[in-house]
């Protein structure tokens, strides 16, 4: 932390457009204690939320590139094209809100960031989404260190802790709602079949 310290926010820069790109160290251990160094600075506060918040967008838009660039080579060689179909139509359908939440949940924004790229989504979407999740999760964490302080970092620092466990949580519940979804649609189609 005191190496980060020196380079203050560009230190933050540094680590959350690295970490959108491909290393696995969350923004939030070095944007965090920066908070807390800060509370009650509305303006260093603002700073440092802008940096976390454009500088990982920045980064996910060259994740993006490599897997425009490289993804669909590497998936041809070690898949089949229906691979790269399957990712085409999984980006074309739930690509905003598939980086959405990634921005704003423990799920790997950079791995959204590769997919997002050999899809060839569209990249204003995939922008838009990722500042607003990107901007929201960030956001959120400088509110709540303003707000509440220590209490606040230790509930973070456990979400942190738990990032992996978090991950599948909201997988899981994404895919009984989505089964949810899918059985309640199979119903309405069964009573218009049988009247």
């Amino acid at each position: 932390m005191d190496a980060f310290d020196v380079f203050g926010p560009a230190s933050l820069a540094m680590v959350s457009m690295s970490e959108a790109i491909i290393q696995p160290v969350p923004p939030d251990l070095v944007y965090i204690p920066m908070l807390l160094n800060n509370i009650g600075e509305v303006e260093v506060v603002l700073l440092l939320w802008l940096v976390v918040t454009v500088s990982s967008v920045i980064g996910s838009l060259i994740g993006y590139l490599i897997g425009q660039r490289w993804g669909r080579s590497l998936i041809s060689k070690f898949g089949s094209p229906s691979h790269v179909q399957k990712i085409e139509a999984l980006t074309q359908r739930y690509g905003t809100l598939g980086i959405f939440i990634a921005a704003f949940s423990p799920i790997p924004y950079k791995v959204f960031g590769w997919l997002a790229g050999m899809g060839e989504m569209d990249k204003r979407p995939f922008i838009a989404a990722g500042l607003l999740g990107r901007g929201l999760r960030f956001g959120l964490e400088a509110i709540l260190i303003g707000v509440y302080g220590n209490q606040a970092f230790d509930v973070l620092m456990w979400f942190l802790d738990n990032e992996i466990l978090m991950a599948v949580l909201i997988l899981l519940g994404a895919a009984v709602i989505w089964s949810t979804w899918n059985w309640w649609n199979g119903l309405q189609m069964e009573a218009t079949e049988h009247p």
